[in-house]
């Protein structure tokens, strides 16, 4: 038996189906989305008459910011959010939008029979860098645009269970 959870899967998921969803929708053309790491960090002490051990405490926990990237086209969701965090020029009071600058994401992860089978929660999240593509009129290749978004913790939506894996039935020859 490979996974407790589904006896009949063999095999891990595969990381390149996936959609992005904030403000509750999708999010068109996400092609990449860099790895969630959280680290805590060690406290190392010793109590006072003994100084051969060190101890291990952990410290505090940091989520490391989140890439997505996607092609670039007509639109607008990752400028529009990028320009709530700072928007040039918008004037004395108006260049952070307090209001609405921070979103929650969801990332769904879906098997190859294209049912939802995690998901996961990112919460707090606000731009902290948004680029667009170098422009070489001799490449050969598509226009992709970033944002790297800061987080303050994500989790696994527990709610999404294990779907039924579908059997295909080979067509009957009549």
């Amino acid at each position: 038996m490979q996974f407790n959870v589904n006896p009949t899967r063999l095999d891990p998921y595969k990381n390149f189906k996936f959609r992005v969803k904030w403000d509750g929708l999708y999010v068109a053309g996400v092609s990449k989305v860099t790895a969630f790491k959280r680290t805590t960090e060690v406290i190392k002490h010793r109590q006072g008459g003994d100084n051969s051990i060190q101890l291990l405490a952990p410290g505090k926990t940091m989520h490391e910011a989140i890439t997505f990237e996607r092609g670039l086209t007509q639109a607008l969701e990752f400028e529009n959010w990028a320009f709530k965090v700072w928007n040039y020029g918008a004037g004395l009071g108006a260049q952070l939008s307090l209001k609405d600058f921070r979103k929650d994401i969801i990332l769904e992860v879906y098997n190859e029979a294209g049912q939802l089978v995690l998901a996961y929660k990112v919460y707090r999240c606000w731009v902290s860098e948004y680029s667009l593509p170098e422009f070489d009129a001799n490449a050969n290749g598509i226009a992709f645009e970033h944002i790297k978004v800061e987080n303050e913790g994500w989790e696994r939506d527990l709610s999404v269970t294990e779907p039924v894996e579908p059997t295909l039935t080979p067509p009957s020859a009549s």
